[in-house]
């Protein structure tokens, strides 16, 4: 959220945050986006009988504002197309790892278990397989000895607020497209694991 905040504040981005929304009131986005000046929200997915009733409410929620861009940081609920389908080619989400390796949760424990050299994180457009929308950016994290999920972790997630913001700003712009093959940087295809990170790129 902070980084997204400083990313608008210094033109690094051009846009404005409309709303932050939650499932959960007590989030710390929300406190963070509120004491920015920021909108906020939360809706409870425990008070609808599915999945499908609770996305159609976050759907009512954000459509007024017409966003030109929804982005997903720390949302753990799976999408249902009630949600996905409204905001498809606009709606992106990050995810700890070096996708596809370690799709769904516990990402830095799997690739410390299976022995890995390196970790990262991925930014990806989001579709309605989990975890699986075609990568756009990815930056990788050497894996050090004596490492910890929690050590990698601390790492992978200064990456994430590098590439998450470059990655917005490229669909902000108009640079960024989805289409049924993938994802399109510049009238090129990106390749299937997304694009290298690396220093200066934008």
């Amino acid at each position: 959220m902070q980084a997204f905040i400083e990313a608008c504040k210094t033109g690094q981005i051009d846009a404005d945050i409309a709303l932050v929304l939650s499932n959960s009131p007590d989030a710390a986005g929300l406190a963070t986006a509120a004491a920015a000046g920021i909108a906020t929200t939360s809706i409870d997915h425990r008070r609808y009988e599915s999945r499908k009733d609770f996305d159609a409410a976050l759907v009512s929620t954000l459509q007024p504002y017409q966003p030109d861009l929804v982005i997903l940081a720390g949302f753990m609920r799976i999408l249902t197309p009630v949600f996905i389908t409204p905001f498809a080619g606009k709606l992106l989400n990050i995810h700890p790892s070096l996708l596809p390796k370690y799709p769904g949760l516990n990402t830095h424990r799997r690739a410390l278990e299976a022995g890995d050299s390196e970790a990262g994180v991925t930014v990806h457009y989001v579709t309605q397989e989990l975890d699986g929308g075609p990568p756009i950016i990815q930056a990788r994290v050497p894996i050090e000895q004596g490492d910890s999920p929690e050590t990698l972790a601390t790492r992978v997630i200064v990456q994430e607020h590098i590439i998450y913001p470059i990655a917005a700003k490229w669909q902000l712009q108009g640079r960024l497209q989805l289409d049924e093959q993938g994802a399109i940087l510049d009238g090129k295809r990106i390749p299937a694991t997304g694009i290298d990170y690396v220093q200066g790129i934008e």
